[in-house]
């Protein structure tokens, strides 16, 4: 995994795609001041962009967007010489992100994923970032106090009703500011579950194998042989029982290999954190596609139904089986709602309920890489183990499901 290498993959892999992507070799320390990076930055946009290659250094100004778990993220504005305006996104790549993530993979992806009306456009690639056009919306928020169920049971569930006088929720007179956080509003829900269904349909060109159990074999493997420098993490690391883990994978692999479920161009990572709503005009946005792949369908509903738990991992915030149905049937007809059948319902709950599990296998084993790789001062052994312990909690119930729905087919 040498840097070099890595550089000249990302804007090889660009270029390759589009002549009208530019690239660079450059690179940005993500650790500088914003004063600091900002010559760098502009000496960057020169270099990629030729329009921009003359304005003075005060036409540019940049700004901290958000400091997440693996990048970091820069709105960089210029003032071109007619006086307008122009706002762009730089993501800067955390330090050994490519332990975990696939860059070219991503790079690959996101000229089809942009082509298709998914996230920012892709601008310009550098040594350890790219460039975007710039998204005027804010980040959803994560769920809050559990008010869901009851709700969408009272008002929402006529939508699936023929003779309902209500044809959609956004035809009823309910604030839902007030009782949901974003991502329990029935309108969103609404939204994400059809842009879901519409970004499972991408065309990807490629291989079209499924990547889940591939990536959990890399990050199992990774995470077997490290060593911690700090004796209290190198002993709660030791903790980790890989036999078991080992044996846990294998046995939800045999289990979800029986759903035979549909492979299709997965977000793999759709959290709160990624999407992104423009409150003036209600549009939604999928953005950061570092984790996309092809990958089972029911993963991807699954580990965004995790998602609910929020920053704060509650998982008592995990939808309730109303809430899925709700979800269900906007994925599987967004046009006719009411009309899914119980059968594909009842398939898809049962499916996407065991790739939940998949889903804390993941990013437990994750967990354990970034413990060792990741520079940002955040307890990744502890939420390995929060993970792992929701997956043991929730094993026994999902795997009562699925045997259920295969014993009624």
């Amino acid at each position: 995994m040498g840097a070099a290498e890595k550089i000249w993959n990302a804007t090889e892999v660009a270029g390759s795609h589009s002549s009208d992507i530019p690239s660079s070799s450059r690179t940005i320390d993500h650790s500088l001041s914003l004063p600091e990076m900002k010559p760098r930055i502009v000496e960057l946009f020169r270099d990629l962009f030729k329009q921009w290659s003359n304005l003075d250094d005060s036409d540019f100004s940049l700004e901290t967007v958000s400091g997440g778990i693996t990048n970091l993220l820069l709105k960089v504005s210029v003032r071109e010489r007619d006086g307008n305006s122009v706002s762009t996104t730089v993501r800067l790549y955390g330090p050994n992100t490519d332990y975990v993530i696939d860059r070219q993979r991503e790079l690959q992806a996101i000229p089809y994923l942009s082509a298709a009306g998914f996230g920012a456009k892709l601008l310009g690639v550098f040594g350890n970032g790219m460039v975007q056009s710039f998204i005027d919306a804010r980040t959803l928020t994560p769920s809050g106090k559990h008010l869901g169920p009851p709700i969408y049971q009272k008002w929402a569930l006529p939508l699936f009703d023929k003779s309902s006088p209500f044809d959609g929720v956004l035809s009823l007179q309910v604030n839902t500011n007030l009782l949901f956080s974003d991502m329990q509003k029935p309108e969103l829900v609404v939204e994400i579950a059809k842009q879901l269904r519409r970004f499972h349909e991408v065309e990807i060109p490629g291989s079209k194998e499924p990547q889940l159990w591939k990536d959990i074999s890399k990050f199992f493997s990774r995470a077997l042989t490290l060593k911690f420098d700090e004796s209290v993490k190198q002993k709660k690391y030791e903790m980790v029982s890989f036999e078991e883990i080992n044996q846990e994978i294998n046995g939800l692999k045999a289990m979800t290999d029986r759903f035979n479920a549909p492979v299709v161009y997965c977000h793999n990572d759709l959290l709160s954190g990624n999407l992104m709503l423009n409150d003036n005009d209600g549009k939604l946005y999928f953005i950061d596609f570092e984790y996309g792949s092809y990958n089972y369908r029911g993963f991807d509903i699954g580990n965004h139904f995790n998602e609910y738990a929020g920053y704060d991992c509650d998982y008592n915030l995990y939808p309730s089986q109303d809430e899925q149905f709700f979800f269900f049937r906007n994925y599987l007809s967004p046009d006719r709602p009411h009309e899914v059948s119980k059968e594909a319902i009842s398939a898809l709950y049962a499916e996407t309920n065991l790739y939940m599990l998949a889903s804390h296998l993941y990013w437990a084993l994750w967990a354990l890489i970034q413990a060792k790789m990741s520079p940002i001062d955040f307890d990744y052994l502890s939420y390995f183990f929060l993970r792992y312990n929701e997956y043991k909690k929730q094993k026994e119930k999902c795997f009562s499901l699925a045997h259920s729905y295969f014993q009624s087919r």
